[in-house]
């Protein structure tokens, strides 16, 4: 019988209908889907030999769940994504506030009308999208917000008194009974509010102010904290951490072809921006490994955690800026500049906490040193390795790119508002840098050939080998002695 076919409690018991809680309903639909070798969370990279498995572990063994880890590790995701372990639809009395089970009511309106109609008692069908209450912890947070209080407005129109269980206002927990009810960054709840949750995971019931109600909701905890939190703002009362049933570790990805995993599907692009603005492999790579540095640098406070959305928001940042001077240039179409990594500082600034030399040195600063840090370590990975002593008689690979720039009597100038022909005809004058690429990364894209030169120029400067100054239009690069010899 279809469900839109089943309108009361009679037809549900005709139909054999059988109601289970709802941690039941995860572990029957996970075990299915482990069975059927199905995906269980999908678009979540990074985790399946580690996260995943300890969250299934905690579904099948029917636990209330805390995801512990710094900011932007996907906790809220992974518990929203349970929604889909849920049954698509299940039956509710209709009108009840709570969601209640037509052959388990709880609350006083589902009783009284199941025992006045009895299997005419009308019910209605919920999907499990509507199945998800998700609150913020903030330190204004009340036990009425959550749990319940009465209303004294409730009173005066049914002119009812204070005693009668009718007054009751319920709050969050209540109305997400059979529905998987997140609370994020726990440790941020007063340890007062907190303590009001220790019966509804240990007993499964509520207490509202004096009244005698006992409401034993079928529910599905699932908790997100940092670890910082702890330490810095507040923490979980120990009876509450000993009643949740799995704590389970996240963290950031562990290698740059996950993080460029997410940060593709996570990108909000236009597709403009897709189509218009080609983007080199090692771009990608270096944008995330700018993030990998941030995640260890000195200068950046590693408790705070460094999230996944400041590559996310950087990607967008980086094909913006290219798309702006394409706009500008007058080109239909760009190649991604190394230069255009400029862009990307303000999404670096807002996302990191830095510690006192960081706050000296200044939040741009450090966004430059990350960039420089993370060109030299990929650097390593395309060409030989630049010692930092050596003999002055030793040749190396990049000596003709440094003479080149020595007779330069200006400098070389790459201005950020370049038309991509008089980039890329810039470029072309450095010739030696064509005999580097030929050698040394002989099967390179033609497409990806002028980033990768601007790259060597990059990293020959954090080698020291040429100097680099920032100017209002754009980049001048020179000999660090040469210039030096001449303005003498």
């Amino acid at each position: 019988m279809k469900i839109e076919n089943i309108k009361t409690l009679g037809d549900l018991k005709k139909a054999g209908y059988q109601s289970k809680s709802i941690k039941d309903e995860l572990r029957d639909n996970l075990v299915l889907k482990i069975k059927n070798n199905e995906t269980t969370f999908s678009g979540v990279h990074g985790y399946e030999n580690s996260v995943i498995p300890d969250l299934e572990r905690a579904i099948l063994s029917r636990h209330n769940i805390n995801l512990l880890g710094l900011r932007g590790q996907a906790k809220t995701r992974l518990a929203r994504l349970m929604l889909n372990l849920l049954d698509e639809y299940i039956p509710i009395v209709q009108g009840s506030e709570i969601n209640d089970d037509p052959f388990n009511p709880i609350s006083r309106y589902a009783t009284e009308m199941i025992k006045e109609k009895g299997d005419d008692t009308p019910i209605s069908w919920i999907h499990r999208k509507d199945r998800f209450a998700e609150k913020l912890a903030t330190p204004d947070v009340t036990v009425a917000d959550i749990i319940g209080d009465v209303d004294p407005i409730k009173a005066a129109n049914l002119k009812l008194s204070y005693a009668d269980d009718r007054v009751i206002h319920y709050g969050m927990i209540p109305r997400a009974n059979r529905c998987i009810f997140v609370i994020n960054e726990l440790p941020d709840l007063q340890a007062r509010i907190q303590v009001a949750l220790f019966n509804i995971l240990q007993e499964g019931d509520i207490q509202i102010r004096g009244f005698k109600l006992r409401l034993p909701l079928d529910m599905q905890f699932v908790f997100t904290a940092n670890p910082e939190d702890y330490t810095n703002r507040g923490s979980i009362v120990t009876p509450l951490k000993d009643r949740i049933g799995s704590q389970i570790l996240t963290h950031y990805p562990q290698d740059i072809k996950t993080a460029r995993q997410i940060t593709q599907q996570e990108s909000n692009l236009v597709d403009n921006q897709k189509n218009d603005v080609y983007v080199p492999e090692l771009a990608k790579d270096l944008l995330e490994q700018i993030v990998f540095e941030a995640r260890t640098s000195e200068y950046i406070d590693v408790k705070s955690g460094v999230s996944a959305r400041l590559s996310i928001t950087a990607y967008e940042n980086l094909l913006s800026t290219a798309e702006r001077r394409m706009l500008i240039s007058g080109d239909d179409r760009t190649i991604l500049r190394l230069s255009d990594f400029v862009g990307v500082i303000p999404s670096i600034t807002g996302k990191v906490e830095l510690v006192y030399e960081g706050e000296q040195e200044g939040a741009a600063f450090v966004a430059m040193t990350l960039i420089g840090e993370a060109i030299k370590n990929l650097f390593i990975e395309y060409f030989p390795k630049i010692e930092k002593l050596q003999r002055q008689d030793d040749n190396t690979p990049y000596d003709d790119i440094v003479s080149w720039f020595f007779n330069q009597k200006d400098g070389f100038e790459l201005l950020d508002d370049l038309r991509d022909k008089e980039y890329q005809s810039l470029l072309k004058d450095i010739t030696p840098l064509d005999d580097l690429l030929g050698k040394y990364q002989p099967n390179l894209k033609s497409e990806d050939t002028f980033f990768m030169k601007e790259f060597v120029l990059w990293a020959l400067v954090e080698y020291k080998l040429l100097s680099k100054h920032r100017f209002s239009e754009g980049l001048q690069f020179n000999d660090p002695y040469g210039s030096f010899i001449s303005g003498i």
